[in-house]
């Protein structure tokens, strides 16, 4: 008896406790199946594409107390079969997310530890939602709010393999030894512009010595909105240098949007990245890189460029167009792209034509239940002859990609 209401007593104090504080906790399930036939790169004569299923399950628990805030986000990443059904470990889960935010005071805190890096539109920094496992960084974030419209954020990060008492190479796992950045967005009636200026150290070893070269990008980001009409522009410099190496890129891009009634919109949009000639055989880095940004957003749902590829390459210039529809529960969009170099393609001294080809984009949901979304969706590639000298394979392949998806995303607990 005594036993038995020791216990009521636990419980009704754990829930008092916690009903007093701010606590969500909220799961996402997302199993996908792909059909990847010319995915990422031209498929080989007669090849055969490839069938799977992948899935993220993720757990999230979000804690709001006094002036603490804490964010973790248990993930488990899998192909369906890479597990034994008798097997005993499972060796795909990790920390997604691991934060904890000191509110310093109204207009100031301090955000440490794993945790997602989204700006703007993800050109730069994002979290790759797309991929199942996403991206997230071991960081320090300095937040200041400077007005009701204004706001500044100051990054660190500062990469390791181990605690060992000596300096070792690091393995570049994250792509970078060490960041410093500087974000600024603030909003003026219609007009918003942000400003971002990081600072990026590679680590590597030149001769017998080992040492971290910077490379630098700055740019900005103009937002536009009246009415059923908007618009944004985006230029960005990269200069510094790079495993010895001297680097100057740049980035531009712009964006038109118009919305015809409430479930059709149209756009328009062109990307512009630097690239290198193929017969340059200089050591400078001429290829702009989106560094740590959501790249499948971009450029194609195919991943053709920039996803893990193309990197120190001819550049890219985008022209895409948007279509898209959505009423009740239903939604569409259409997306094709014409694709060309930024610099010159080669063929031995012979200089071939630019153009790389064109994709065409679909995506349909719906919207099954408040937290339940299905997707299925189609892409096609049309490249051409220049497409083939730079990834090889078969242009004349049937190079598609389709894929059906289903994300869940219960909220399983909340205080409020």
């Amino acid at each position: 008896m005594k036993k038995n209401l020791f216990l009521t007593l636990l419980v009704t104090l754990t829930v008092a406790t916690l009903t007093a504080q701010q606590f969500d906790l909220s799961a996402e399930l997302r199993p996908r199946f792909e059909n990847k036939h010319g995915f990422g790169t031209l498929l080989n004569t007669n090849a055969n594409g490839a069938n799977f299923v992948s899935q993220r399950t993720r757990l999230n628990f979000d804690f709001q107390q006094d002036k603490i805030k804490l964010g973790v986000s248990l993930q488990n990443v899998r192909v369906w079969g890479d597990v034994s059904t008798l097997g005993a470990n499972d060796n795909n889960t990790m920390l997604h997310e691991a934060w904890a935010e000191a509110l310093l005071s109204d207009n100031f805190s301090l955000k440490l530890g794993r945790q997602e890096i989204v700006y703007d539109d993800s050109r730069i920094f994002g979290n790759v939602g797309w991929a199942q496992q996403g991206r997230s960084h071991d960081a320090m974030l300095a937040k200041f709010k400077l007005s009701e419209k204004s706001k500044l954020d100051l990054g660190f990060a500062l990469n390791s393999d181990s605690q060992a008492g000596v300096d070792n190479l690091y393995s570049n796992v994250a792509g970078y030894k060490t960041f410093q950045y500087a974000w600024f967005n603030t909003k003026a009636s219609k007009l918003g512009i942000s400003l971002l200026a990081l600072n990026n150290g590679v680590e590597y070893v030149d001769g017998a010595d080992q040492t971290v070269d910077y490379s630098q990008t700055l740019g900005t980001r103009l937002t536009y909105a009246e009415g059923k009409f908007s618009a944004d522009a985006s230029a960005y410099l990269q200069g510094g240098s790079l495993r010895g190496n001297d680097v100057s890129a740049n980035y531009v891009a712009g964006n038109l949007k118009y919305k015809v009634s409430s479930e059709f919109n149209i756009g328009a949009g062109i990307e512009i990245l630097s690239g290198k000639d193929t017969n340059d055989t200089s050591s400078d880095v001429k290829s702009f890189v989106p560094l740590y940004g959501t790249n499948h957003k971009f450029n194609g749902w195919m991943d053709y460029f920039y996803v893990g590829n193309h990197v120190g390459s001819v550049g890219l210039v985008d022209i895409n167009a948007v279509l898209s529809y959505k009423k009740d529960k239903f939604s569409a969009t259409l997306v094709p792209h014409f694709f060309s170099s930024a610099a010159n393609i080669y063929s031995g001294t012979t200089k071939e034509d630019n153009k790389l080809g064109t994709e065409i984009d679909l995506n349909l949901g719906y919207k099954v239940a408040d937290n339940i979304m299905f997707n299925v969706g189609y892409s096609k590639m049309f490249a051409t002859d220049s497409m083939e000298i730079l990834k090889g394979g078969d242009k004349d392949e049937n190079n598609s990609w389709a894929w059906i998806m289903f994300t869940f995303k219960p909220k399983l607990f909340s205080s409020k």
